[in-house]
């Protein structure tokens, strides 16, 4: 396994991560996903680690908490400084009026939870689920420093926000000394590059690495389905569990990009998935992707995306596949590439 640094930190995390949504499978939306418990989910954590996965990544709202408990009872026995877990917190945990957000409040009352739930006395990453326009920026920022400050918290990332708001955390951070983001979880994946656009080139700038959820776009990616492939009925998609709008997807650059999979999985004798997560894992600023898998299987073909790399041709032939033109202002700034160049996806590839 390959080990890479979290953004401009000191942590080392492995290039393939687990993601636990499956845990639990508490709800409508999440038992999409998979309703994974702690017997089965031990055996997945097992098969991790024996491949040089650490890095288990969860939130309070997965299953309303519940993959939390699976995750902490899966991990029991298992000396903690093998491990690295990430949790999150913003979106809407509990009826009472302070379920929600990133305030002082919120984030004191959540973060106890996640570390009862999980069994432990701190957590290796916490990230702030999504932006939240009601809490000062200030507010969030410092009771996150204290969290570190007391050894809760050894690092804190964002997930989910806009250049904006990463760049306005970062200069507060650095206008008041506190503990900056080392890390962004994004979506990022063969059928949605808008990453690239600008939340790329901020973590280039500012050395904020990228944690990619979701790297199969809901499984779009599996190689289950595409010109001639109907969505599979047991698919997260068609039980309302992606969290991915299907509006999103472009379908004919996504048919087009599945052909290219294919001629790429054959090129290379890799399933289709495996190609996908590989292309990933040469794009710059990504420190780590997750992966899910509802079964051993799954995780064990997932695994193998690692220990080989895509050529440059076939790296650029999935690029042009997938390419969608950008919005504005993008469009307009790469014009004139000299004075806005776009990152350099292959310098890096032999």
């Amino acid at each position: 396994m390959e080990y890479r640094f979290l953004g401009k930190s000191g942590l080392k995390v492995p290039v393939l991560s687990f993601g636990t949504a499956t845990f639990g499978g508490e709800g409508d939306f999440f038992k999409a996903w998979g309703s994974t418990q702690a017997d089965e989910a031990k055996r997945l954590i097992n098969i991790c680690l024996d491949a040089g996965v650490n890095l288990f990544d969860t939130a309070d709202i997965y299953s309303n908490g519940k993959s939390e408990i699976v995750l902490g009872k899966a991990i029991e026995g298992i000396p903690r400084d093998q491990l690295i877990l990430s949790t999150k917190t913003t979106f809407t945990f509990g009826e009472n009026p302070l379920n929600q957000g990133s305030s002082r409040a919120h984030i004191l009352k959540q973060i106890e939870g996640s570390l009862q739930r999980l069994g432990t006395d701190y957590i290796d990453i916490y990230h702030m689920h999504g932006f939240d326009g009601n809490t000062p920026v200030e507010e969030t920022l410092k009771v996150l420093d204290e969290l570190v400050t007391s050894g809760k918290v050894r690092y804190i990332a964002a997930s989910n926000f806009s250049g904006w708001h990463l760049m306005k955390s970062m200069g507060i951070s650095e206008k008041y000394g506190w503990s900056k983001y080392i890390a962004h979880q994004v979506y990022y994946s063969l059928a949605n590059r808008e990453y690239e656009w600008e939340l790329m080139p901020l973590g280039l700038d500012q050395n904020v690495g990228a944690i990619v959820w979701s790297p199969l776009s809901s499984g779009r990616l599996s190689g289950k389905y595409g010109r001639n492939k109907p969505i599979p009925k047991d698919s997260r998609i068609a039980q309302g569990g992606s969290p991915v709008p299907e509006a999103v997807v472009q379908e004919e650059i996504f048919y087009n990009t599945i052909d290219a999979l294919e001629e790429v999985a054959a090129e290379v004798g890799k399933n289709i998935a495996q190609v996908a997560l590989n292309w990933l894992l040469q794009r710059p600023t990504v420190s780590s992707i997750i992966i899910g898998a509802r079964n051993e299987e799954q995780l064990k073909q997932n695994l193998e995306a690692v220990g080989w790399n895509l050529t440059r041709e076939q790296v650029e032939k999935l690029d042009k596949a997938s390419e969608v033109p950008p919005i504005y202002p993008y469009w307009h700034q790469w014009q004139n590439k000299s004075l806005n160049p776009t990152p350099d996806f292959y310098t890096h590839i032999k």
